[in-house]
């Protein structure tokens, strides 16, 4: 069994990758590719894995899916269905979840610059909270409900000042990010705003930032939001309802460790985090209630639900993208990857056999594998990043095999590349930056027409795909727990490139 099968979701069948029980290679072949993969069973089986750390807290706990991470309809009714309710980020999102037909009391609404229009439609659908990201925006909701003489639930977002260390562009809880208010800030909007007849102050948020390999700023997050709930009581009388954690929960990109060696230590911990969230919950839960014993504070937590806002950890590895060699070419190696390679070499022959590391470029007797030392065979494919935009603006990683020979050997270094007009538009790292490798392993001999397979791709793709160069936009499709095979987005056509365009 490869690193990177999951049972019953990707397995290799016949040499082929199956999804769901379904052969990739006829998937391709029905809906061409670049095609875009879900998997209803595991989006199911990710969001029971998070409903089951309520077994391990004494309260309620919300699941509210990050329409942000994938938005698509089909998408939607599946958290639905699923016992999921959702946080939204603008009035589209918004939008989109009540025509799927989320209750109002399932949504919560997140975001930093909203415009009025969207906030009247949140006070007029009457969801479960506003998350308020600053005291003009609390000031805001305020006059909108008056002018609407409705009451709304709010919740007000805190910076808490706790690293993580993930991805620099996915830290969202440090002083210097867009995000939050001062939590003295926050207090002062509660002496303000507790008598308010528009406004019913709810709780409390903050969101420490995705892919977080580690438990102990969720228990700090945690911490610091009880310690908060506590003063806003003690000072203004309120109990507030429900603490909101956020979201973040890891997703191990690197289950298949072929290029592990490859990475700096830094983000190797975060690609391959592997965090369980009932027991990062367990954990900041006991901790929450130590401090309530403490300073004789236990019955604010009565009656409290928790909060979560998880997008990564339910849609990303539910989701692959397909994707079709069309070119081929090979180029001498330069000077500088010469010696690159050399250095990777020489911490490959040092690394112990018994480690369970797999070597990368390089076979079980440390010999490079491509028999052209000096050459570089590059494969051009239909899949470029404006269809996986982290790959250029993150530099993520998605691990790589082929889908038709997906049960054969991968130890061949190829470059991989997408259709694109743009020099960025690569698998790998720009050269000199050392944060992911500079090949992919695929079996030997990879001809035009070879149909590939991007794993763990179903979170940030379909929401942030364009139309860079006049490219249509891909089909997806999404199986079903009996291994029926749904079309959910049609593949565009050369009308939806001009659909908004007046000329």
């Amino acid at each position: 069994m490869k690193n990177w099968e999951i049972e019953n979701f990707l397995e290799v069948k016949n040499n082929q990758l199956h999804i769901s029980g379904v052969s990739a290679i006829e998937l391709a072949e029905k809906y061409d590719t670049p095609l875009f993969v879900f998997s209803e069973g595991r989006i199911r089986q990710n969001i029971e894995r998070l409903k089951r750390a309520e077994n391990f807290i004494d309260c309620k706990l919300k699941i509210c899916y990050a329409a942000k991470a994938n938005s698509n309809m089909a998408i939607l009714r599946v958290v639905k269905n699923a016992g999921a309710d959702l946080e939204v980020n603008s009035g589209g999102e918004l939008w989109k979840a009540l025509k799927m037909g989320f209750a109002p009391k399932q949504i919560i609404f997140n975001g930093t610059s909203k415009e009025i229009w969207e906030l009247e439609n949140a006070v007029n659908a009457g969801i479960y909270a506003i998350q308020v990201d600053s005291l003009l925006e609390l000031a805001l909701i305020e006059e909108t409900a008056r002018r609407l003489d409705k009451r709304v639930n709010v919740s007000l977002r805190l910076v808490p000042e706790i690293e993580t260390k993930t991805h620099s562009g996915l830290q969202t809880a440090l002083l210097t990010s867009k995000f939050g208010m001062m939590p003295d800030e926050a207090l002062s909007a509660f002496h303000v705003y507790k008598d308010s007849k528009f406004l019913n102050l709810s709780g409390i948020h903050l969101h420490i930032g995705s892919q977080n390999p580690e438990a102990a700023p969720y228990a700090a997050a945690l911490k610091m939001l009880f310690e908060n709930l506590v003063l806003i009581y003690n000072e203004t009388g309120l109990k507030l309802s429900h603490l909101n954690l956020g979201g973040g929960f890891p997703v191990n990109y690197l289950h298949d460790d072929s290029h592990a060696i490859d990475f700096p230590q830094a983000q190797r911990e975060m690609f391959s985090a592997n965090l369980e969230p009932a027991e990062v919950l367990e954990n900041a839960w006991r901790i929450v209630k130590e401090t309530a014993s403490r300073v004789n504070a236990s019955h604010l937590l009565e009656n409290t639900t928790l909060l979560l806002e998880p997008g990564r950890s339910v849609i990303s590895d539910a989701g692959v993208c397909l994707t079709t060699v069309r070119n081929i070419k090979e180029r001498p190696l330069s000077e500088v990857n010469l010696r690159r390679n050399k250095s990777s070499l020489e911490r490959a022959r040092q690394k112990p056999k018994q480690s369970g590391v797999s070597f990368g470029l390089y076979d079980i007797e440390y010999k490079f594998v491509n028999p052209k030392v000096n050459a570089v065979v590059w494969l051009l494919t239909n899949a470029g990043f404006n269809i996986l935009l982290s790959m250029e603006t993150y530099k993520w990683y998605y691990h790589l095999i082929s889908a038709e020979r997906a049960g054969e050997a991968h130890n061949f270094p190829y470059k991989l590349a997408g259709p694109l007009c743009d020099g960025g538009d690569v698998y790998f790292d720009i050269e000199g930056l050392n944060r992911l490798p500079d090949y992919r392993l695929l079996p030997e001999n990879v001809q035009p027409g070879e149909v590939l397979a991007l794993l763990n791709c179903g979170a940030y793709s379909l929401a942030q795909m364009s139309q860079y160069n006049g490219r249509f936009l891909p089909a997806v499709v999404l199986i079903d727990e009996d291994g029926k095979v749904e079309l959910v987005r049609r593949r565009d056509n050369y009308e939806d490139l001009v659909t908004n365009d007046i000329f």
